[in-house]
């Protein structure tokens, strides 16, 4: 499965509700999606079901610029804290 992105207004919030891989090939179509959008911004990572070393670092500065990660999984919120940490 490739990157699927959705958005949705919630509440005054914009969420972007994305399925399947978050890779290096995938990243130019997501920041277009949230350019721009700073705090207000939810990315919903619940149908992802793949990252690679640089999905990690963007989600990572999504999170460093105030674009809330939820329904995120253990094993990506691992990766993003081992990133970090280096």
């Amino acid at each position: 499965m490739t990157l699927r992105v959705e958005r949705i207004s919630d509440s005054g919030k914009t969420v972007f509700r994305v399925s399947g891989r978050i890779a290096l090939e995938h990243l130019v179509e997501l920041k277009a999606e949230i350019a721009g959008l700073g705090s207000g911004t939810v990315l919903d990572l619940e149908h992802v079901t793949l990252v690679d070393i640089e999905g990690v670092r963007f989600l990572s500065d999504c999170e460093c610029k105030g674009i809330e990660l939820v329904r995120c999984s253990q094993y990506i919120r691992e990766w993003i804290a081992r990133e970090r940490e280096s």
